[in-house]
């Protein structure tokens, strides 16, 4: 009998130990249960009643090294209006959420791409969810440098990544933006405009733009202050889609300052999926049914071109695999002709796809139904499982001696 405490105590060391194993869509009581890259949430929108494994982290393309505008990006609609985040003005906000992370886990999780309202407030430069051009009290959120201050301190860290801010430009003191982002130490990252192609011709490649750490791209809906600033002014260099209800339902029609979808003058597209009204608890099922959808039409709104980058509400929510494998697809069938990034393998021809557990189509085109349905993901190892491995393998004795000490007096 003296044996059992021994015994049980090693058996729930070992399972303590043990890799997470469970997928996508394995059913799940917290997120141990679940592999890297994955939470344990539920999607009650769906119809789902028990909670299952997640994605929350995106595969990044960049390492087949094309033009910039042959990938699909992940952005935050708002990246800065976060559920919980505490007033910085003493009053209550009362507006609407988009996000539940940092900015910085954002960033970590793969989005590369930040939606950030600016306005002049209490003699700074802030962000603000508001209304009429107009930042206040109850609708402000931080000063935009702190926010900046993450996105420089992510670049500083990883010095092959690349992030694009779109700026809701409601600042008008004199050269404000200009200030803020010398003052966030970014200027050294900047795209400049003379460099930017314009008529629908290719982006350098991300390998170029890395080497040149031309590593920020940074567009303003005020069209006065690429003169003024030296800020590209967005709806000279990319179209879009309308925002809000019209963006997530119907024919993806183009917004107003936009040219047409099919249009051949601008090489980058932004397609906006997210509702004028953001509701938490929906956005799990916008994210894994209609967004596959939608993608689907504005593919052909925008004569068969992908949308380099995805702007949506609550990023992490889905039923499985939400945004992430959304983007997958799109970039795995561009760039090497699999239905997802993952099966794609530097060096071998097109269509020579590796086995991760989904089927793969040997096509290039994003035609047809290639976004029904969901994909059983298979995530790869990452820093967090190798250091788990490490932790098995060079302490599991320690560990072990430790609970013999423990349980040695019964």
């Amino acid at each position: 009998m003296a044996a059992l405490p021994f015994l049980l105590a090693l058996h729930i060391a070992l399972l303590l130990l043990l890799p997470c194993s469970c997928q996508v869509g394995d059913s799940c009581s917290s997120a141990r249960d679940c592999g890297a890259g994955l939470y344990c949430g539920n999607c009650a929108a769906t119809g789902k009643t028990r909670p299952s494994c997640i994605r929350d982290l995106a595969i990044q393309p960049t390492s087949i090294g094309l033009p910039f505008n042959r990938y699909s990006w992940l952005v935050t609609h708002n990246s800065f209006s976060i559920v919980g985040e505490p007033s910085h003005t003493g009053v209550e906000r009362v507006t609407f959420y988009n996000q539940e992370d940092t900015v910085t886990n954002q960033l970590r999780n793969g989005v590369r791409g930040l939606m950030l309202d600016m306005y002049d407030f209490n003699d700074d430069i802030w962000l603000c969810h508001s209304l009429q051009g107009q930042c206040y009290n109850f609708t402000a959120f931080q000063p935009a440098i702190d926010t900046l201050k993450e996105v420089e301190a992510f670049l500083s860290e990883n010095p092959t990544e690349i992030i694009t801010i779109f700026i809701e430009d409601y600042v008008h003191s004199p050269m404000g933006l200009s200030k803020l982002f010398t003052a966030a130490d970014l200027t050294k990252y900047w795209y400049p405009i003379s460099e930017m192609p314009t008529g629908g011709k290719d982006w350098p490649s991300v390998t170029d733009m890395v080497a040149k750490n031309h590593r920020l791209l940074v567009f303003t809906s005020d069209a006065s202050k690429e003169a003024s600033e030296g800020i590209a002014y967005q709806w000279s260099y990319l179209l879009e889609n309308e925002s809000g209800d019209p963006g997530i339902t119907g024919s993806c029609p183009n917004r107003k300052e936009s040219q047409s979808l099919n249009s051949r003058s601008a090489s980058l597209f932004l397609q906006n999926y997210f509702p004028t009204i953001p509701v938490e608890n929906e956005a799990c099922k916008e994210n894994s049914v209609g967004l596959p959808q939608m993608v689907q039409t504005c593919y052909a709104a925008a004569g068969n071109r992908i949308p380099n980058f995805i702007a949506v509400n609550y990023y992490m929510r889905s039923d499985g695999g939400g945004v992430f494998d959304v983007q997958d697809r799109i970039n795995g069938l561009t760039l090497c002709g699999c239905n997802t990034i993952a099966a794609c393998q530097a060096g071998t021809p097109a269509s020579a796809c590796k086995d991760t557990g989904a089927p793969n189509r040997n096509t290039s085109s994003v035609n047809g139904n290639v976004y029904s349905g969901t994909i059983e993901f298979k995530s790869p190892a990452s820093a967090a499982s190798i250091l788990n491995a490490n932790i098995s393998s060079n302490f599991v004795g320690l560990l072990l001696l430790g609970l013999v000490l423990i349980i040695k007096p019964f």
